[in-house]
């Protein structure tokens, strides 16, 4: 699921304590860490008003997992608004991101804003968040080993027949070998044994299907 920022009112926020049908991961987009820097992107939210819906939405479901949306080099962008950014990062923790860099677009406000970042600095920041995010996203990852997830096989993995892929409630992408084909299309319990920046592994633990628990179950 996904959402502005200014669409998260209560009853939404309370939706996702509420109803077990919505799963426990949100991409809920920033593009910065900075109020300035989102005034320039007419953004109309800050930071903070940023941070209070995840602190909120942790309080309603305290297993949800972020994704966000995250812009570099945004015309007029210093190096103060960049530490923005990753302060915002470091305080939300997210399991997966997209991250750019800003690129003029003809006819739109940004295209003709003073303050042009170079490109080399544009690729340095990238870098650095870049680096940032994709830490958090194998420290994330990296958690859920020795857990039993429940895992929706939608589709084969790259060795074709030999290998299913499917998803946590939490998006991530979970790589079983040798799972049998009847299990195509079923949600079925997986004992995460291997993590990496983009997925994880793991074992058929029941061939039972089961929606009953969206939260981590700690291993036996």
């Amino acid at each position: 699921m996904t959402s502005h920022p200014r669409d998260m009112d209560d009853e939404l926020i309370a939706a996702h304590g509420d109803i077990p049908a919505l799963m426990p991961f949100l991409h809920l987009p920033v593009q910065s860490g900075s109020d300035r820097v989102l005034e320039l992107m007419n953004r109309k939210h800050t930071a903070a008003f940023y941070l209070d819906i995840i602190e909120r939405l942790r309080a309603k479901r305290p297993d949800m997992a972020f994704s966000s949306d995250f812009i570099v080099g945004f015309p007029g962008e210093t190096d103060e608004d960049h530490q923005a950014t990753m302060d915002l990062v470091r305080k939300v923790g997210y399991a997966s991101c997209y991250s750019f860099k800003y690129s003029p677009r003809p006819g739109t406000p940004g295209a003709v804003m003073a303050g042009v970042v170079p490109e080399p600095l544009k690729d340095q920041r990238l870098y650095a968040l870049q680096e940032l995010l994709q830490q958090q996203q194998r420290d994330y990852n990296n958690s859920f080993i020795g857990t039993i997830q429940p895992v929706l096989f939608d589709r084969r993995g790259n060795r074709g027949d030999a290998q299913l892929l499917g998803k946590t409630p939490y998006m991530q992408s979970v790589y079983v070998d040798g799972a049998p084909e009847r299990l195509f299309g079923q949600t079925v319990n997986v004992r995460i044994e291997k993590a990496f920046q983009n997925g994880m592994s793991g074992s058929i633990e029941t061939t039972e299907t089961t929606l009953t628990s969206n939260k981590k179950a700690q291993a036996a």
